[in-house]
């Protein structure tokens, strides 16, 4: 690549990271005027309005008002058009697949679910119910354009080959998810994995409004991290980055899923607390129930009232949590860790402290004393709004407006 292609290639980077910051900023701030968005990005005046230009000639952007400046010309406050079309995203789990519906502005409409219950390995099983839930929300809302669908699935995901390279739950490997789902439906399809969809809607809706500097840790059945650096997310050359549960934490502990012996998820995922908590109660009543979700609600009931049995877990949870956290901590230095998922939303309140203390006496200094350990501020299913939020920005793309701070940095070629 010669210079005058790098410079060029450069120049478009930062295009399209200003591009970002001023979208962020029009969804966080309530119909911000072209001066607001300077303020908030740090952007040259000239600069937002060049981008805001933009995206009003293609439509995204309408002016919602005009307001007297004192003087000078009259100053349009500007939002995202919501009869644009809509955007899906499809939170697809072991157990379940849930659809919401957004407008272009991203605020919700309507959400639908349907759970796997039965034939949950079969592909065309799953698919089909993917399909079944996401046709239903095309059939009820059948005047809106939709302007893409985005999908999270389990596991080792491809976005741009759109595959499913491996599921463990499942035992899938390399299942051809988007083209499934594009012979069913005649719609954008987008596929990503929840790790990095909570880690968009982090950066766009969350915590990522203060620090770009952040790990979004999803605790539920399966755990992973998804991370940002500076407000890009980091993927990887295969897009694993982040397959932090897959890591080891007891050298030949406990069997795992993935097929190895010790690694973080078999202590922290859901199924290895309860396995854990097993052994040191055996057959208590918190585990009476039939699902992985039914067992947390038990501990959090147990939690509120004080029972020891809840304490005890909660303990071993946040010491687990803590020692693994901490080797995160060393490596990337992020400015804040967040908790996400389900299982983090039920004993969150009870985890932050001993996960932290735990953290701090298993990290080095300097990194410990700079990070903050929270759970998630975005509202709703983070998985459903970042894969919507991926979506957008595939649309985006499509209309020439690339500026996918979210989207893989490709290697230059020589």
């Amino acid at each position: 690549m010669n210079r005058v292609d790098r410079i060029k290639r450069t120049s478009r980077d930062i295009r399209n990271t200003n591009r970002f910051a001023v979208l962020r900023g029009i969804y966080s701030a309530a119909s911000p005027t072209r001066q607001d968005l300077a303020s908030m990005t740090g952007l040259s005046f000239a600069t937002v309005s060049n981008i805001v230009t933009e995206l009003l000639r293609v439509g995204v952007l309408v002016e919602a008002s005009r307001e007297d400046s004192g003087g000078g010309r009259p100053r349009a406050r500007l939002k995202f058009d919501p009869a644009r079309g809509l955007l899906l995203g499809v939170d697809v789990a072991e157990t379940y697949v849930r659809v919401d519906v957004f407008d272009l502005a991203l605020s919700h409409l309507a959400r639908y679910d349907h759970d796997i219950t039965d034939r949950k390995s079969d592909p065309k099983y799953v698919i089909g119910e993917i399909v079944r839930c996401v046709q239903e929300a095309l059939d009820d809302y059948r005047e809106g354009r939709v302007l893409g669908v985005g999908v999270s699935m389990p596991g080792q995901v491809e976005p741009d080959a759109g595959v499913s390279v491996f599921a463990p739950n499942w035992g899938w490997s390399d299942e051809p998810v988007q083209a499934m789902l594009r012979q069913e439906l005649n719609v954008p399809i987008h596929l990503d994995n929840p790790l990095k969809a909570t880690t968009v809607a982090e950066l766009w809706f969350g915590h990522g409004r203060e620090t770009g500097d952040l790990i979004t840790v999803n605790l539920g059945t399966g755990v992973g991290a998804g991370i940002a650096i500076d407000g890009q997310l980091i993927r990887g050359v295969t897009n694993n980055a982040g397959e932090w549960g897959h890591s080891t934490l007891i050298m030949d502990g406990r069997p795992c899923r993935c097929g190895r012996r010790g690694c973080v998820e078999a202590y922290i995922g859901v199924p290895g607390l309860m396995a854990l908590f097993g052994e040191q109660y055996p057959g208590h009543a918190y585990l009476a129930g039939d699902t992985q979700l039914e067992f947390m609600q038990a501990i959090k009931h147990g939690m509120t009232n004080g029972e020891a049995e809840a304490q005890w877990l909660v303990g071993q949870f946040a010491r687990y949590l803590g020692a693994a956290l901490a080797n995160l901590v060393n490596i990337i230095n992020p400015r804040r860790i967040v908790l996400s998922s389900w299982a983090a939303m039920e004993l969150g309140d009870w985890l932050l402290v001993p996960t932290r203390e735990r953290l701090i006496s298993e990290s080095i200094s300097g990194s410990a004393a700079a990070v903050d350990v929270v759970l998630t501020s975005v509202r709703g299913n983070p998985v459903a709004l970042g894969m919507a939020t991926l979506a957008l920005e595939n649309f985006l793309e499509q209309l020439g407006l690339p500026g996918r701070a979210s989207r893989p940095v490709r290697a230059m070629s020589a």
